[in-house]
C-alpha cells in the first residue's frame, strides 16, 4: 500500500504542475481526492491491513492528502493570478492615443424660432406662462364657449382619455386664457407656448402633435387695431419688413369678431405655382394660414369673473411649426420632427 500511495502522490503532483487552467486542476483534484478518487479507493482497503500496519498507513495517507491539497491550492492561486494578468494586459488602455472629439450640439431650429417669438412679445410687455398638456374638457372647450356638439370636440379630431370625454390631450393652448383670467384681474398680457395634439396628419403642413403659441391681452380700451398691430409687429420682425400678410374674417366660438391671418407663401411668393406646377407648400393658394385670432368673447370674460363692459381683450393662437417653416424656408413640416442630423446641422 505504501508503494500505491507514493505512486498516486507522484502522479498527482505531476498532473497538478502540468495543469494550465483551473478547470484542469479541478479535474485532478476530483480524480485523486474525490469520493471516487484514487486516494479514496486506497483508503477503503485499510481494513485488510494488520493492526500494526493500519495506523502507519493511515498517517501516511493523511500526509499525502495534506500535501496534495496544499499543492492544489498553490497551483490554483498561480493560475488565477496568471489569468488576471492576461485579462489586464488584453484590456489595457493606451493613454497616449488621442481621445474621440465630442461634437457639441445646438438648439433645435424650431426652438430657435420659438425663442425669437418669445423675445419679440417680451419686448411688448408680455409674460410667458405654461400649463398642463393633459387638460379638462371644461377648460379646453366649455369655458371657451365651445359647446357640446361642436366639430372640434368630436372623437375623430381629439385624443380623449375616457368614455365621458372629460379628460383629453389639449387641442390648443387656449385653455391658458381661462386659467390665467380666473386667477388674475386685468391688465393681462400673456404668451403661452406649448405642445398640442389633434388627429391630423393629412399633408406636409399638418402633424398629430405640434406646438402652438397662445397670446392674450385684456385691459380697458383694447380694440381690433391693437390685435392687428401686435401681429404685424411679430410678422415683420420675424420675417422681415417686406413680409406680406392678410387678415380674413372667420369664426371662432371664443372670439368675436374673429379673423385668420395668412402669410404670403415664401416658396412661390404668392403665385400659387412654380414653373407651371402647383406649389406643394401652399397647394396653389399663394398663402399659408398662419394663425387664428380675434377679440375675446364677452361670455369668456364674464365666465372668468371679468366685467366685459369695462374690459375687452384679444387672443390669438399661432402654429409654431408653420411659423418655423416660413422662417427657415421649409416646404415640409415633417422635416422638423424627423431628427435627421443632416437636416438639423444646417441651422
Amino acid at each position: 500500500m505504501r508503494e500505491q500511495l507514493e505512486k498516486i502522490k507522484a502522479s498527482a503532483l505531476a498532473a497538478i504542475q502540468n495543469a494550465s487552467v483551473t478547470d484542469a486542476l479541478e479535474a485532478v483534484r476530483v480524480g485523486v481526492l474525490g469520493k471516487k478518487g484514487e486516494l479514496t479507493a486506497v483508503l477503503k482497503q485499510m481494513g485488510k491491513l494488520s493492526a500494526e500496519e493500519r495506523p502507519v498507513m493511515g498517517q501516511l495517507a493523511n500526509t499525502v492528502r495534506a500535501e496534495l491539497e496544499k499543492k492544489l491550492e498553490a497551483r490554483k492561486a498561480e493560475l488565477e493570478a496568471a489569468a488576471l494578468e492576461a485579462k489586464l494586459e488584453a484590456e489595457a488602455l493606451d493613454v497616449t492615443i488621442p481621445g474621440k472629439e465630442v461634437e457639441m450640439g445646438h438648439q433645435h431650429p424650431m426652438n430657435k424660432v420659438l425663442q425669437e417669438v418669445k423675445e419679440i412679445f417680451i419686448g411688448m410687455g408680455y409674460t410667458i406662462v405654461d400649463g398642463p398638456e393633459v387638460e379638462e374638457a371644461a377648460y379646453n372647450f366649455t369655458r371657451l364657449n365651445i359647446e357640446e356638439g361642436h366639430p372640434s370636440r368630436d372623437r375623430s379630431d381629439t385624443f380623449y382619455f375616457d368614455d365621458d370625454d372629460k379628460v383629453l390631450l389639449r387641442t390648443q393652448t387656449s385653455p391658458m386664457q381661462i386659467r390665467v383670467m380666473e386667477h388674475q384681474q386685468p391688465p393681462i398680457r400673456i404668451l403661452a407656448p406649448g405642445r398640442v395634439f389633434r388627429k391630423d396628419e393629412a399633408d406636409a403642413t399638418h402633424s398629430p402633435m405640434f406646438h402652438q403659441i397662445e397670446g392674450l391681452v385684456v385691459d380697458e380700451g383694447i380694440t381690433m387695431g391693437d390685435l392687428k398691430g401686435a401681429l404685424e409687429t411679430l410678422i415683420k420682425r420675424l420675417y422681415g419688413e417686406d413680409a406680406v400678410c392678410r387678415f380674413r374674417p372667420h369664426h371662432f366660438p371664443f372670439t368675436e369678431p374673429s379673423c385668420e391671418v395668412d402669410m404670403q407663401c415664401f416658396k412661390c411668393r404668392g403665385k400659387g405655382e412654380i414653373d407651371g406646377q402647383v406649389c406643394s407648400t401652399c397647394h396653389g393658394e399663394g398663402w399659408i394660414e398662419l394663425l387664428g385670432a380675434g377679440m375675446v368673447h364677452p361670455k369668456v370674460l364674464e365666465g372668468c369673473g371679468i366685467d366685459s363692459k369695462k374690459y375687452s381683450g384679444f387672443a390669438f393662437g399661432i402654429g409654431l411649426e408653420r411659423m418655423a417653416m416660413g422662417r427657415l424656408k421649409l416646404n415640409d413640416l415633417r422635416l422638423i420632427f424627423d431628427n435627421d442630423v443632416r437636416f438639423l446641422s444646417q441651422f
